[in-house]
């Protein structure tokens, strides 16, 4: 049927060569995001939500909801957590739902490595309702939503230091199937999740003791396509994080951290791309977070975003 080739093609131009996990600027404040081996990495119950709004300029524009929450048990030897992401785009819709658990190998007081996994269940949405088509034909399959979904795995390594980190991890690594059609010409068609592979490393340099200077990068490779994000950050008198990044293939933006307390802090990046991606409108993300500190707790060192 036509309805179904017109769908076919959209994801075609949407997923075919291009990431299917929501993208972040903010994801320094919140490496769980990209990496469960982060849980319980901040020595503390850590609680963080943000809102992306991607290219505002026109409707049914990528939006993404995430709420986190970590924390060390068993003496800190392990990390658990819970992330819930809902990405929207257009007329789709996925709900991601994971428990996180994490394994912290302590060398020395400073020095850890974690070895994590996420395991939870990926919903995926499609409303047909938001579809316009250009011929008056009715079918069942397209008045109503469709839901599928799947079970989903990921993992990473995260390595960190006292002035350095380094992360690995891997997304979906089941790749499993959410969407299976045949239609009526018995054409197949299939929607599923492909491995993402994010590597992230920083190193903060001490300038002075109202400034760190702490540059970080985050290689993305889908489908044997990469991209690079590289970013300059500056903590400014232990309580405002700014910094540059710029995306290779898109442009440039910025970001900044507030530390309204030593437990609430408050995040924005805002960026617009170059050329053609500029045409798509302005991108905003705001991230609010709280670190639970304990009796026993000591102070988070700020050394790393």
């Amino acid at each position: 049927m036509r309805h179904y080739f017109l769908i076919a093609i959209m994801y075609c131009v949407l997923f075919g060569k291009a990431q299917q996990d929501a993208q972040y600027n903010l994801y320094q404040f919140n490496p769980l995001i990209i990496n469960p081996a982060f849980a319980g990495a901040r020595d503390v119950l850590s609680v963080a939500c943000s809102v992306r709004n991607q290219w505002s300029g026109f409707e049914g524009a990528p939006r993404t909801n995430v709420l986190s929450g970590h924390m060390p048990v068993l003496n800190k030897n392990l990390g658990l957590g819970l992330t819930i992401i809902n990405d929207q785009l257009g007329p789709r819709n996925t709900l991601g739902t994971y428990a996180n658990m994490a394994y912290i190998l302590k060398f020395n007081r400073t020095t850890k490595l974690s070895f994590g996994l996420n395991v939870g269940y990926n919903r995926y949405q499609f409303n047909y309702s938001k579809l316009s088509f250009y011929t008056n034909e009715n079918s069942v399959d397209l008045t109503q939503t469709q839901n599928y979904g799947a079970l989903d795995i990921n993992g990473g390594l995260y390595f960190k230091a006292s002035s350095y980190f380094v992360g690995l991890s891997v997304s979906h690594l089941t790749k499993p199937t959410l969407f299976n059609l045949t239609d009526a010409a018995g054409a197949y068609y299939n929607y599923q999740l492909r491995r993402h592979i994010f590597l992230t490393a920083g190193k903060s340099f001490v300038l002075n003791e109202n400034l760190i200077f702490a540059p970080t990068v985050l290689i993305k490779n889908v489908l044997n396509k990469t991209l690079i994000d590289l970013n300059l950050n500056f903590f400014l008198k232990q309580k405002l994080w700014l910094g540059a990044f710029y995306r290779s293939g898109y442009g440039p933006g910025f970001l900044l951290q507030y530390y309204v307390s030593k437990q609430l802090k408050l995040g924005y990046s805002f960026d617009s791309g170059l050329k053609d991606a500029r045409k798509l409108g302005a991108t905003h993300e705001i991230m609010l977070s709280f670190d639970f500190l304990g009796t026993k707790s000591k102070t988070i060192n700020p050394r790393f975003l």
